[in-house]
């Protein structure tokens, strides 16, 4: 893949993002098949974005690798709810597309060194720690035959963040697993094992602060970095007020609205 291709790509994947649109597969000569390929489109694509939007990369979504899979993607500021009563989130099938997260806010620096950064030195850069829902769509318009090199590139379906109150610190077993229920205005609760995928919600910032160093990429104070889901992904409604509890970490209550997506012909 060329490098006029990468930013092809970037550019039509950004503008899909800007636009609340969903489209096609890219042309197969803009395609990722591989890690580098689609992670060069998603960074092109993180700039594309930033220009459009007016609004700077705030951060990460991450996890531990998973196989073959390296899982990162970008956040940006524009698309950061601060526990705000009402969430709009674009939806193609009339469900708001979640997942339950923690969202770690970095209070120092972690610029890119020669060596590793232990756990206890990126333990002491974590400024808070907040219940968090990150909120799901992709920009193909059958994200379910995608392959997961074209999710990377797109962002691997994140539209934003839902940050919700602040949590005390922990390192113990409290962020591994607990009891997550759902309460839908006029429906049952839906109680689930919240059980992170990693073993523990820190495992995904340990690995990109390293990940990222290697490659001359560094965090900042004020970014944020969410590591992955406690129960995958949960469809809900929209307009109806909804109330989260995640164990003994914290609660919250929102409500969904549908920002219609619309399709796209950018590519023929």
């Amino acid at each position: 893949m060329l490098n006029p291709d990468i930013e092809q790509a970037a550019q039509v994947l950004a503008s899909r993002r800007f636009h609340q649109q969903v489209g096609p597969f890219l042309p197969q000569a803009q395609r990722p098949n591989n890690f580098n390929q689609a992670f060069s489109i998603q960074q092109a694509c993180a700039k594309h974005y930033s220009q459009l939007a007016s609004t700077a990369q705030i951060g990460w979504k991450c996890a531990q690798p998973n196989g073959d899979k390296t899982i990162i993607g970008a956040l940006f500021e524009s698309e950061i709810q601060h526990q705000t009563t009402i969430c709009p989130l674009a939806s193609t099938d009339g469900k708001a597309l979640i997942e339950p997260e923690l969202c770690f806010t970095l209070k120092s620096d972690l610029p890119p060194r020669a060596g590793a950064y232990s756990q206890t030195e990126i333990d002491d850069a974590i400024g808070s720690t907040r219940l968090a829902l990150e909120l799901i769509q992709s920009r193909y318009e059958a994200p379910k035959q995608a392959s997961f090199f074209d999710a990377l590139a797109d962002g691997l379906l994140n539209q934003g963040v839902w940050l919700g109150p602040e949590i005390k610190a922990a390192t113990d077993l409290s962020y591994s697993e607990f009891e997550l229920t759902i309460a839908v205005q006029g429906e049952p609760n839906q109680v689930l094992v919240g059980k992170h995928q990693d073993g523990h919600a820190r495992a995904g910032l340990y690995w990109l602060v390293n990940f990222l160093s290697q490659r001359g990429i560094g965090l900042s104070k004020g970014q944020q970095v969410i590591t992955g889901s406690y129960a995958g992904v949960i469809s809900l409604p929209f307009d109806k007020i909804i109330h989260f509890q995640y164990g003994k970490l914290g609660e919250f209550q929102l409500e969904f609205r549908d920002i219609k997506i619309a399709p796209t012909d950018d590519i023929s």
